[in-house]
């Protein structure tokens, strides 16, 4: 949990996972220590005794201290052993380490780690909630896994065949999907569960459902499986949904128009007449002018209109429009430019 009250989805390295990583770092650091050391006492032979112990202490600190805290700046917290390990220092709100998160988590170790053997560091790491070493308490760090195995994805079961269609009528637009992810939960694992346990569980959320829905559960029908088909006819919808060639409300075409049909409420010409326009209009209705629309503000001109895809209004924007030439309907334009839905 962080100061913003975000709460973080990190797992914590306990301290196998962090000894061996520990360990492999250790392994390389010293090697390269000795590696390092054998060719400056031979390159610094002929240098009297104080010149050579200034350039041990040197490689002393910078190989066994400055290295770890550079690999760790510039990596953002994965040195070989936690690259290995698949863990990564982190700050305490998750973010990336800096310079001088790395800085204090490197002199501390020289402590806990180097002069101690790794002592204080074991015990921190023990008594410690987090799995923290006083390096990682002192800097505001945290070692984390990286590598966690994902969780399968468990399928859930379907229903039994005589239930597959049985709630297409019913209403589930109260349900929240806090219901839907314990519903789903629960079929999930439901085999894993104590019959008793899993019994009462499935009538609770049954219970849950009936009373979001309005619509009681069928007689006869067990708790599990009336869930089981109430999830799946959801997922019915959903599918429906996603997968509709098209909306519910589609679109028509007018021809035989001067052009093509405004949004509703705009302002048009006139009895505009013509031949061969063709334009789009909202709802569910085709309709054909004989030789005109009627304009946005009702007037209509030259030519009835025929619908030829279902029952939906003449393409007026502010109502009907007055008797054209060839028979529009008359009737009172609307003083708000708006059209009636279908």
């Amino acid at each position: 949990m962080t100061g913003d009250a975000v709460v973080l989805g990190l797992q914590p390295a306990r301290l196998p996972s962090r000894a061996l990583a520990l360990l492999i770092d250790l392994a390389v650091v010293w090697a390269a220590y000795l590696l390092i050391s054998v060719g400056l006492a031979i390159a610094t032979a002929s240098l009297d005794e104080a010149a050579g112990m200034a350039v041990s202490i040197a490689t002393f600190l910078l190989v066994l201290v400055g290295a770890p805290i550079a690999v760790e700046t510039l990596s953002h917290g994965r040195s070989l052993g936690k690259l290995a390990c698949g863990l990564r220092v982190v700050r305490d709100d998750g973010g990336p380490i800096r310079f001088r998160h790395a800085l204090v988590r490197g002199a501390m170790g020289v402590v806990e780690i180097l002069m101690t053997f790794g002592v204080i560091a074991c015990i921190a790491s023990l008594v410690s909630a987090r799995g923290r070493r006083i390096g990682d308490v002192f800097a505001g760090t945290l070692v984390v896994r990286e590598r966690v195995p994902a969780a399968r994805a468990m399928p859930v079961p379907p229903p039994p065949p005589w239930l597959v269609g049985r709630f297409a009528a019913l209403d589930l637009s109260a349900v929240p999907d806090e219901l839907w992810l314990a519903v789903r939960q629960y079929l999930t694992r439901m085999r894993q569960l104590d019959p008793q346990v899993g019994r009462q569980l499935a009538e609770r959320l049954a219970d849950e459902l009936v009373a979001r829905t309005g619509t009681p559960a069928p007689p006869g029908v067990p708790a599990a499986e009336y869930l089981a088909g109430v999830v799946h006819e959801r997922q019915a919808r959903e599918a429906r949904r996603a997968f509709a060639p098209g909306s519910a409300g589609g679109a028509g075409s007018v021809a035989g128009g001067a052009g093509v049909v405004g949004p509703v409420g705009s302002v048009g010409p006139v009895g505009a007449s013509g031949g061969g326009g063709v334009g789009v209009l909202p709802g569910d209705a085709a309709t054909a002018g004989a030789a005109g629309v009627s304009d946005a503000n009702g007037t209509g001109a030259d030519g009835a209109d025929t619908g030829a895809g279902g029952a939906g209004p003449a393409p007026s924007g502010g109502g009907a429009g007055a008797a054209g030439p060839s028979g529009g309907t008359a009737g009172t334009p609307r003083a708000t430019g708006f059209a009636p839905p279908a």
